[in-house]
């Protein structure tokens, strides 16, 4: 689990979730196997395995480096949140799952938005049909 600093609700905007979800996504060609994001307003569950070849620090920092420079890209208004461009909080959480347990996991990371009680809005750019360009 990441957290956001200063525990700010971040994640209530769909393209704000699809932009830390698509820099995660990232790491799928260096071998990290992730299965389904949970975000729950001011944090993100996902369970990820990891190529042995990283330690599970060094796959965090990688993980929140990203993540963290694609936010700010992609939406520059973060800068005023975050002066000082640190995204995530020093908090973070690691837990080992075996196969009976990863289904357990996998659910309680699907029912974040319930379970913290948040309304995502959609607010992805959508094309009207009857307004095209001749």
């Amino acid at each position: 689990m990441f957290k956001t600093k200063c525990n700010y609700n971040c994640f209530e905007k769909q393209s704000h979730i699809d932009t830390c979800t698509q820099a995660f996504r990232y790491f799928d060609r260096l071998g990290f196997e992730f299965r389904d994001f949970g975000f729950g307003g001011s944090h993100v569950h996902f369970p990820v395995n990891v190529p042995k070849k990283y330690s599970i620090q060094t796959a965090d920092a990688m993980l929140k480096s990203y993540s963290a420079k694609k936010m700010f890209e992609v939406h520059p208004g973060f800068h005023k949140r975050y002066p000082r461009g640190g995204f995530w909080s020093g908090y973070e959480h690691h837990e080992s799952t075996g196969l009976i347990d990863l289904e357990k996991s996998i659910a309680y990371c699907q029912s974040q938005q319930k379970r913290h009680g948040v309304t995502v809005v959609d607010d992805r750019q959508q094309r009207l049909p009857g307004f095209t360009a001749e």
